[in-house]
């Protein structure tokens, strides 16, 4: 696989990361098809890419045209089979859990061409533990992206099994859509950045399910002395309160951490409402 013949992106998982991949690749001119487990869902996502759109085009990061071009270039097909024909590059974007990657990629192995290269875009786990059960886990390197409206960074994490030219073309891709490739040397969980973040949101929400203070008062107590936009709490609204849940969960069940657990428990009450943050509406503050 050389850059030159990577033309046609498929993601799978359309969640808020997924929207933001997608658009991402569409508006470097690459043919983008996105997949998810219903159509619904993938209609639903769809609008929300578009209002992610807007405002990528009220902050003046791209212009209408470009943007209404890229739109043009995504396609939602929910039949795993027929979303899998001739794509070169699958980014994938599936919840937080091993076993499902390995099943979702196995199942994309067989309908795949063989040079297809696999990416993954989890948050805290290593790519090596759902390698062998992706059917090609030479091709399979971790492509993480963060908010593609604060930044251009993108986390390049290969197993031990990733072919070394696998990783020079990710390199390669990712200069010329103009990212910031952050080139990892060994597998570790939560990259470089997500590894410091987490500890960081951890920290907060023992604060919170302690009792120790309100949520806007921890969030002030940050954004005062560090001059952010956002204190924790609202980080972790934008991220998706079920995401950090999803992570939260697996590594306090994993670990059999009490605090952490707490903290999981935490972060459930919210979900279970269907307070997830910035997508809907409401999460530790409102958006409506």
């Amino acid at each position: 696989m050389k850059l030159e013949d990577i033309k046609k992106i498929l993601i799978v998982g359309s969640g808020t990361m997924g929207q933001q991949i997608a658009l991402l690749f569409a508006i470097n001119g690459y043919d983008v098809v996105m997949n998810d487990i219903s159509d619904d869902i993938l209609n639903k996502a769809f609008e929300r890419l578009k209002k992610f759109a807007g405002n990528l085009e009220r902050s003046n990061q791209y212009s209408k045209d470009v943007l209404d071009l890229a739109i043009q270039r995504i396609r939602l097909i929910s039949d795993p089979e027929t979303a899998a024909k001739d794509v070169d590059l699958i980014s994938e974007s599936v919840p937080e859990d091993p076993e499902l990657k390995g099943k979702v990629f196995r199942m994309f192995h067989d309908f795949c061409p063989p040079e297809t290269l696999f990416t993954t875009n989890t948050s805290s786990l290593i790519p090596s533990m759902f390698a062998e059960s992706t059917g090609r886990p030479e091709r399979l390197c971790a492509l993480h992206f963060h908010d593609i409206t604060i930044t251009k960074v993108v986390d390049i994490m290969p197993h031990p099994g990733t072919a070394s030219d696998i990783v020079n073309v990710l390199k390669e891709l990712l200069e010329k859509m103009g990212q910031i490739p952050i080139m990892m040397d060994k597998e570790h969980h939560g990259y470089l950045f997500n590894n410091m973040l987490m500890a960081f949101l951890a920290s907060a929400l023992t604060l919170a399910q302690k009792g120790v203070a309100p949520i806007a008062e921890i969030d002030k107590a940050w954004t005062g002395i560090m001059h952010t936009f956002s204190g924790p709490f609202g980080i972790m609204d934008v991220i998706g309160l079920d995401t950090v849940w999803k992570i939260c969960d697996y590594w306090a069940s994993s670990r059999n951490d009490k605090q952490a657990i707490a903290n999981a428990n935490f972060l459930k009450t919210y979900v279970d409402a269907g307070k997830t943050g910035v997508k809907t509406g409401e999460g530790f503050y409102g958006y409506k």
